[in-house]
Parts: structure tokens; C-alpha cells; sequence
């Protein structure tokens, strides 16, 4: 066999070997994700920030914090949005436990996830693919068509199902999208390119997140902080 097919071949079966350890690596971290318990204390922590919050309402907002993980991961570690304030408060609470947060993103995601402030993420294209990014991942979580989705994933009706206020609330139909009000509402259809189509694919100049937001320009163009992106 000549030395040159030999060369080949070896470079085949080596890159085949990498996917399907990068992959089987990557289920690992995924269902370490999933199955994390987190830091104890950190529910009393995040209802010191919001008392209207019980027990079983921080158990739903950590399962919405793992799918925001869980884009991450999933995304091959690019930049991310979050989409939820609630969670977000949650993810700061957990930050806290430093070396509980840091052996966290170790074991998660091979290195540490940082977070970064609404006020330095820059550019809001960034911003809104970011925000595709975790809609998309979120959906396929949740088994959604990210396509057509006819209900929002947890991570985007958190603050919503919550009652959160400050938070970010979407709705599928940009027609419900109030123009008027005090809440941060955002047209979640506008996620496919095409408004009430539910998540999924379109360029980000095409994006209107502010649409309908009546709490001016604060956070990430319809997401709070995000991370990633290293």
C-alpha cells in the first residue's frame, strides 16, 4: 500500500476518533449538567434578593438555569444570551460560591463559563445571536420545533410564569406584543425571521427584539447578561 494512502487512511480513522470522543464527552458534560446539585444555600440565597419567590418557583428557575448551561454547552461554547432575569439573578447568587462555581464549569464545560455584564457585551448583533443561540438550544431541550414552536421553552417563560418583575417576558404572536407599558415584553417570533413562527434560523439584521419594549434600553436587546464566546 503506498505510504501516502497509509498517511491518509491513519488521518481518517484519527479525525473519526476525535468526533466520537468529542461527542461522547460532550453527553458526559451534559448529563453532569443535568444532574448537578447545586450549592446549598443558594435558594435562600436568590429569595433574600426576591422573598416573593418559594421553594418549588427556585426549583423551576434552576432547572431553566441548566438549559441555559445546557446552550452553552451545546453551542460548542460560543457566546450566549440569557434570556431570563430570574435566572440570571440565580446564576449570579451561584458565581458566588466561587470554588463550587469554578469546579462547576471544570467538570460542565472543560473551563470557566464567565459572565459577562449587560453593559460590556457590546454589539447588539452579538447580543442577538447570542439570544438565537440559547432559543434554539432551549427548544431542543424541551423537544420544541425550533421552526414552529407553539409554546415558549422554560428559560424564555420564566419571568413571565413567575411574575418577575423587571424580567423579560416574549410572546410567539408579535401581534400580542404590548407597544405601551412598564414590562419588558419582546416578540419571540421574530426568532425565525418571520413573526409567530416560534425559534430557529434568519439573520441577525433581521432581528427586532426592542419591538414592543417598554423598559428602554436596558439589558441585552430582549436577554440580561450572557456568557461565552472564549
Amino acid at each position: 500500500m503506498p505510504a501516502w494512502l497509509v498517511f491518509g487512511l491513519t488521518a481518517i480513522a484519527l479525525g473519526v476518533a476525535f468526533v466520537v470522543w468529542r461527542g461522547s464527552t460532550r453527553l458526559k458534560r451534559a448529563e453532569f449538567i443535568r444532574t448537578y446539585t447545586l450549592p446549598r444555600g443558594l435558594y435562600d440565597k436568590l429569595r433574600k434578593t426576591r422573598p416573593e419567590l418559594e421553594v418549588k418557583d427556585c426549583a423551576l428557575i434552576a432547572r431553566g438555569l441548566r438549559h441555559f448551561f445546557l446552550a452553552y454547552l451545546n453551542s460548542g461554547r460560543k457566546f450566549v444570551a440569557m434570556p431570563s432575569q430570574v435566572a440570571d439573578d440565580m446564576w449570579h447568587e451561584f458565581i458566588l460560591y466561587t470554588r463550587e462555581y469554578d469546579r462547576f464549569c471544570r467538570r460542565a464545560f472543560g473551563g470557566f463559563f464567565h459572565h459577562s455584564p449587560a453593559a460590556v457585551l457590546g454589539a447588539a448583533v452579538q447580543s442577538n445571536d447570542g439570544l438565537k443561540r440559547a432559543w434554539w438550544h432551549a427548544c431542543k431541550e424541551e423537544n420544541i420545533n425550533p421552526l414552529n414552536a407553539t409554546r415558549l421553552p422554560l428559560l424564555f417563560a420564566l419571568d413571565s410564569k413567575l411574575n418577575i418583575a423587571n424580567g423579560f417576558y416574549y410572546e410567539l404572536d408579535c401581534k400580542r406584543v404590548p407597544t405601551r407599558g412598564t414590562q419588558r415584553t419582546y416578540c419571540a417570533g421574530n426568532f425565525s425571521g418571520s413573526p409567530g413562527s416560534g425559534c430557529g434560523g434568519g439573520s441577525s439584521s433581521n432581528f427586532d427584539f426592542s419591538l414592543g419594549d417598554a423598559g428602554g434600553s436596558s439589558g441585552c436587546g430582549g436577554g440580561g447578561c450572557g456568557g461565552g464566546g472564549d
